[in-house]
C-alpha cells in the first residue's frame, strides 16, 4: 500500500474487540445489523472494497469477484474452510484469499465429542422429558441410551481436527480407526493405537460411531451416500462437524427413519439453513441432535478468528504474504 488505509468491507458483525481494531487500523465498514449481505449487497461491496472480509454464509462466486473493481486485492475469509469463495477465480483477478486455519480444532473437537455422547445418551431427549413435563421418576428400563466405553470410532478426515476427537474419544474408552488419504505419522498411532483403513468401505460396517471430519472437495461431496450407509451396523451413530454436503442428507434421513442406523448427531446439514419436515420427524423422536453450525461458538474461538484475519490484512498492507494465503487447487 502506499501509506493510505485501505477500505475494509466485513460482512457481518465480528467480536467488539475486533471492529474497534479494525477501525483502528483501516478505512472499515462495518454491519452492524449482522444481517448476511445480499448477492447485490456482495456486488456493490466488491466495487468499493480494498479488502472484503466475508464469513462462511457469503457466497463469494465468481460472479461477484468478476464484478470487483481493480482496488479489491485481498478476501481475508472469517473462518477455516473457503468453499464459500471461488479461490480460482480470485487468483485469476490477482485477488489473494486468506483463512484462519489452527484457530477452531479444539473447539471442534469438543463439538464432535458432545454431539457423539448427546446422540448415544439420549441428552437432547432426556432435557425435553423434563421441560414437558413428562419426568415421573427414576425407572429402571426408562431412557436407556447405548455406552460409549468399549466401541469403536471411525474417523473420516485425520488432519487436526480428525486427531484431535481422536485423542478424546481414547480417554472414552473408545478404539480408533481412521480413514484417510495417508495414514498419518507413526508416533501419532502408536499414542492413539489408531488403525489406518485405505478403503472406507471396509472400515464402515466395523465400527459404532462415524465422525465425519474431512474437508468439503468435489470428491468428498456426497461421500457418505445411500450405499455407503447400508455398510453401517444398523445401530451405528453418524457424526458431522465439518461440511454439510459429505454426507447425503435425504438417504441419512431414509435410513434412520427406517431403523437401519441408530441415529446422527449433525452441526451442519445439506439443505442450507432449511431442516426437511422427515428430519425434523427425527429430531422430535430423539434419534438426530441438530446444531445451528455451532463447532466454532466460543468466545475464545471467535477472539482468534478475529486476530487472524487482522495479521493476514497487516501483513498484505505491509505488503508482504499473508501468513494464511489459500492457493487455488491444482488442475
Amino acid at each position: 500500500m502506499n501509506g493510505k488505509k485501505p477500505v475494509v468491507v466485513v460482512t457481518r458483525k465480528l467480536p467488539d474487540s475486533i471492529e474497534t481494531r479494525m477501525r483502528e487500523l483501516f478505512r472499515t465498514k462495518l454491519n452492524l445489523a449482522d444481517v448476511a449481505m445480499t448477492h447485490e449487497e456482495l456486488l456493490e461491496a466488491v466495487k468499493t472494497a480494498d479488502v472484503l472480509v466475508p464469513t462462511v454464509t457469503d457466497a463469494i462466486n465468481a460472479d461477484v469477484i468478476n464484478a470487483a473493481g481493480d482496488q479489491l486485492k485481498l478476501i481475508a475469509n472469517f473462518g477455516n474452510g473457503v468453499d464459500n469463495i471461488d479461490v480460482a477465480a480470485a487468483a485469476k483477478k490477482g485477488i489473494a484469499v486468506t483463512n484462519t486455519p489452527n484457530v477452531l480444532t479444539e473447539d471442534t473437537a469438543d463439538m464432535t465429542m458432545g454431539l457423539m455422547i448427546a446422540v448415544s445418551r439420549r441428552f437432547v431427549e432426556g432435557a425435553h422429558a423434563i421441560n414437558k413435563g413428562k419426568f415421573q421418576g427414576w425407572s429402571p428400563t426408562w431412557m436407556l441410551g447405548s455406552r460409549i466405553w468399549g466401541k469403536r470410532l471411525g474417523i473420516i478426515g485425520m488432519g487436526r481436527i480428525g486427531t484431535a476427537v481422536a485423542r478424546r474419544a481414547k480417554a472414552f474408552g473408545l478404539s480408533i480407526h481412521y480413514h484417510n488419504r495417508q495414514p498419518v505419522v507413526d508416533h501419532v498411532e502408536e499414542e492413539l493405537e489408531a488403525t489406518y483403513w485405505d478403503d472406507l468401505d471396509q472400515m464402515l460396517p466395523r465400527v459404532d460411531f462415524v465422525s465425519v471430519n474431512c474437508p468439503a472437495t468435489p470428491e468428498t461431496k456426497n461421500l457418505i451416500n445411500e450405499e455407503r450407509l447400508r455398510l453401517l451396523q444398523k445401530d451405528a451413530i453418524i457424526v458431522n462437524t465439518a461440511r454439510g454436503q459429505i454426507i447425503d442428507i435425504d438417504a441419512l434421513t431414509r435410513a434412520i427413519a427406517h431403523g437401519a442406523l441408530g441415529g446422527a448427531g449433525l452441526d451442519i446439514f445439506g439443505h442450507g439453513n432449511d431442516i426437511k419436515d422427515d428430519m425434523m420427524a427425527l429430531v422430535k423422536k430423539g434419534k438426530v441432535v441438530l446444531l445451528p453450525h455451532m463447532g466454532s461458538a466460543t468466545k475464545e474461538g471467535r477472539l482468534e478468528m478475529g486476530e487472524r484475519v487482522l495479521i493476514n490484512i497487516r501483513t498484505w498492507v505491509d505488503q508482504h504474504r499473508p501468513p494464511d494465503r489459500v492457493l487455488p487447487p491444482k488442475e
